[in-house]
């Protein structure tokens, strides 16, 4: 722990937890005072929680080491600039492939995070889709995609399996493909099925539950110029964390 000399002299700050068995980080986060020691403490003392950054830390004690605690820049003077400082650590790092465990993107990366040059410019130039459809749904593939896929990681990566309403499955015809707040692809659908899926993290982790994919192509020129870069950051809520919207 730090003493309140050191606490006075960090202010605000963006750290990182380390697993010492591939020196890698896994962890961003920013705070003051104590709070980069907080997550050991709360993940060894709180057994019966389970999330992705608990199970991490539980692994690296069980095997006998111990998590390194990086602190990246201090002496911020407000949390806003430790929350732009965390933001861009967090998109850095999972572009960069290290697969962080923290639960949500960084503070504002759909919209200001690591883009292409053509993503930038389609951003700021896109018009916004303020309708859709009720044969279409929205599929957030954030998580799923990255760029360095190549051909096909599109539809990949928004094939499934998501959890949906099974009711509104069978009046979806079209998919649409939606990475950082843009609409970047659109998807005819030829048939849904099931596919049993484990739950990864949180209180369900390991328990099965059947998840819904698609087989398809990419839809009629017609169809995809009804949505294709268009945006839809404007209805976009902090901390959003369901994938899937049936309307806007």
């Amino acid at each position: 722990m730090f003493d309140q000399k050191t606490i006075m002299a960090l202010g605000y700050y963006v750290y990182m937890l380390k697993d010492p068995r591939d020196d890698k980080p896994f962890y961003v986060g920013k705070g003051c005072g104590n709070r980069v020691f907080q997550h050991v403490d709360d993940a060894l003392n709180n057994p019966h929680v389970n999330t992705d950054k608990f199970d991490k830390i539980r692994e690296i004690d069980a095997s006998g080491n111990v998590v390194q605690h990086l602190i990246v820049y201090h002496g911020l003077q407000t949390a806003r600039e430790a929350f732009q400082i965390e933001c861009v650590l967090i998109d850095t790092l999972n572009n960069l492939g290290y697969n962080l465990t923290n639960a949500v993107v960084g503070h504002d990366a759909n919209q200001k995070g690591i883009m292409t040059t053509d993503e930038i410019k389609r951003l700021y130039n896109a018009t916004p889709l303020t309708s859709m459809g009720t044969d279409c749904v929205i599929i957030n593939i954030n998580g799923q995609y990255n760029r360095s896929m190549g051909g096909n990681a599109i539809y990949q990566a928004t094939k499934g399996c998501w959890r949906m309403n099974a009711n509104r499955i069978k009046n979806v015809k079209y998919v649409l493909s939606e990475y950082r707040g843009l609409i970047v692809e659109v998807f005819e659908v030829e048939r849904w099925y099931t596919m049993p899926r484990q739950y990864v993290s949180g209180k369900n982790k390991g328990k099965t539950y059947n998840g819904w994919c698609f087989d398809g192509h990419m839809a009629s020129n017609v169809i995809r110029d009804l949505y294709i870069n268009k945006s839809i950051a404007h209805t976009k809520t902090k901390g959003q964390a369901n994938p899937i919207t049936y309307f806007l």
